[in-house]
């Protein structure tokens, strides 16, 4: 596995930069962005990946997953479709999980590559860019953020959660659920995934790399939550992230074992 790290000083953009407005990649672009309980930063995530990518990227098309929201996300991202064309609306009528949201999206995926991102508004579109400068090398650029902006006790669990998958699965990255990934569309739905919860990123990395996938790690912006309220650390999303964990760990690892062993050619005596 060919693994390489690059983190470099963010400069500031303008609308008006020529730079900016430079064709990126040649490759078409889905853009899949999670949504729960997001109203109001939702219009804001939506139209500024919309504006950043127009110029950019020649062919994109954004998926918000609408993962059962109780607020008015869902008519604030239907309203968004509805007056231009390259937004799509997935919605689940209630609350399925992280991982369901970007099975989901993967699903709807119709474009060459498959970026995606949370709508909390803790990422920078713009860190995108740099990834386009690996994607031909790599069969994914996946980001760790450089100085992440929450609470320590998030930090702690997410540090947990590191050493753990990587005891369990034997992923070694620094951030595993870094909501900031490019992949290959072909690789999500030759490859589908099967956990729904918090273990969907563990699950996407493991069956990257033992599929003898390459892939590229760069550092991204993180910035502090403007609204909402995270959920990962709930003790229900916990319990069914270690729950999904080794259950579907086991099943892999037997798969694998299975897949690994010789075959035996049986030949009739003349």
């Amino acid at each position: 596995m060919d693994s390489a790290y690059s983190g470099r000083e963010k400069t500031p953009f303008s609308a008006g930069d020529a730079e900016e407005r430079t064709l990126l990649s040649s490759h078409s672009l889905s853009v899949v962005v999670p949504a729960y309980n997001d109203d109001q930063i939702s219009t804001s995530t939506v139209t500024t990946i919309l504006a950043t990518l127009a110029g950019r990227i020649r062919d994109f098309e954004v998926i918000v997953v609408n993962d059962g929201s109780r607020d008015r996300t869902r008519e604030i991202v239907e309203s968004i479709a509805q007056a231009d064309a390259r937004v799509r609306v997935v919605s689940h009528a209630v609350n399925q999980g992280y991982g369901a949201t970007l099975v989901d999206g993967f699903a709807a995926a119709t474009k060459d590559l498959t970026f995606f991102m949370d709508s909390d508004g803790q990422f920078d579109i713009r860190d995108l860019f740099q990834f386009f400068n690996f994607i031909d090398e790599y069969d994914a650029v996946i980001g760790y953020r450089i100085d992440r902006q929450d609470a320590w006790m998030r930090k702690l669990n997410a540090w947990g959660w590191k050493v753990l998958v990587r005891l369990v699965l034997g992923i070694s990255v620094r951030d595993i659920d870094c909501a900031f990934k490019l992949l290959r569309t072909e690789f999500l739905h030759t490859h589908p995934l099967e956990t729904r919860g918090a273990t969907i990123n563990a699950e996407l990395l493991y069956k990257l790399i033992h599929s003898g996938a390459t892939y590229r790690e760069v550092g991204v912006t993180h910035l502090p939550r403007r609204s909402g309220r995270a959920t990962g650390a709930h003790p229900r999303v916990i319990a069914r992230a270690l729950r999904d964990l080794f259950l579907y760990a086991r099943k892999w690892q037997r798969m694998e074992y299975v897949h690994e062993q010789p075959i035996k050619v049986l030949q009739q005596s003349p």
